[in-house]
């Protein structure tokens, strides 16, 4: 299994390829390539893609972790650079209105409607668990979550004509089997990184944590939540870390002090290989 660093925040040291705040990967896995979020632009994508040798038209499925438009600004020009239908997984929240009051009051959800989606691509609107491919599964909504882990971002959206918090319920992983253990992807954590892992183990019956890739959202975190997150990932086995993005500094730093040469700091181009 080969998963590749479409896109990140961070472009690498005296690295040719672009970055850009938000992620994207490409999950290779049985024969078959899943593109994990796209950005918030395209343009980036398309080229760290051809530097890395990889084709858009090969692309069989999209799977959109949440609505935030740093991980679903770039699906338009994706798929019509893909120029077929093919599906895109996401829960059936993520076209909700979704937006901030400060500084001033902005959507920042998915930049595109519905139907414009509708017109270039197949949509699975799932929200509970299921395998997309043999061993490669989607967790679906987190709905047990690590009281440390409640999440206390300031995003609202609408119901029956209030604003609301919106809980971000649309927060989706994908965990894939391999030989050595479950490898775990994630966009931004917002349903809380440790809380993924165990449904992760509870969805696919495999304990063994082989990696955790993707944002966990600590970047406003407290020391005390990044301590109980990292004796969490340490109790449960967690071989490898794979992040950035929203992690933040002091996160990322906590994670590299325990696990030395086991952390690996995210960056566009960055190529993955697990054994299946």
């Amino acid at each position: 299994m080969k998963i590749y660093t479409l896109v990140e925040d961070y472009s690498g040291y005296e690295s040719p390829f672009l970055g850009q705040h938000g992620i994207s990967f490409l999950i290779e896995y049985k024969g078959k390539k899943l593109l994990f979020d796209t950005g918030q632009n395209e343009k980036p994508i398309l080229y760290n893609m051809k530097l890395l040798g990889l084709e858009p038209g090969e692309i069989d499925y999209i799977f959109l972790s949440h609505c935030h438009y740093d991980h679903t600004g770039g699906l338009l020009g994706l798929l019509k650079a893909i120029k077929k239908r093919i599906p895109i997984i996401a829960h059936p929240s993520i076209f909700r209105k979704h937006f901030v009051v400060k500084p001033y009051l902005r959507h920042v959800g998915v930049p595109f409607e519905k139907k414009e989606i509708e017109a270039t691509g197949e949509l699975f609107l799932i929200a509970t668990p299921f395998q997309i491919v043999e061993g490669l599964y989607s967790t679906g909504e987190i709905w047990e979550h690590e009281d440390f882990e409640r999440t206390s971002l300031e995003v609202y959206t609408l119901r029956e004509g209030k604003i609301v918090k919106d809980e971000l319920l649309d927060d989706m992983s994908i965990a894939v089997k391999t030989s050595r253990g479950l490898v775990i992807v994630s966009g931004c954590s917002h349903a809380g990184i440790v809380s993924i892992i165990k449904r992760a183990v509870e969805i696919t019956g495999e304990k063994r944590i082989r990696a955790v890739i993707g944002g966990f959202h600590l970047i406003d975190a407290s020391e005390e939540r990044i301590d109980l997150t990292l004796e969490e990932f340490k109790r449960l086995g967690v071989e490898e870390v794979y992040t950035g993005h929203c992690t933040g500094l002091k996160a990322e730093a906590a994670f590299l002090e325990s696990y030395g040469d086991a952390f690996h700091k995210l960056h566009a181009g960055m190529v993955m290989e697990f054994e299946d």
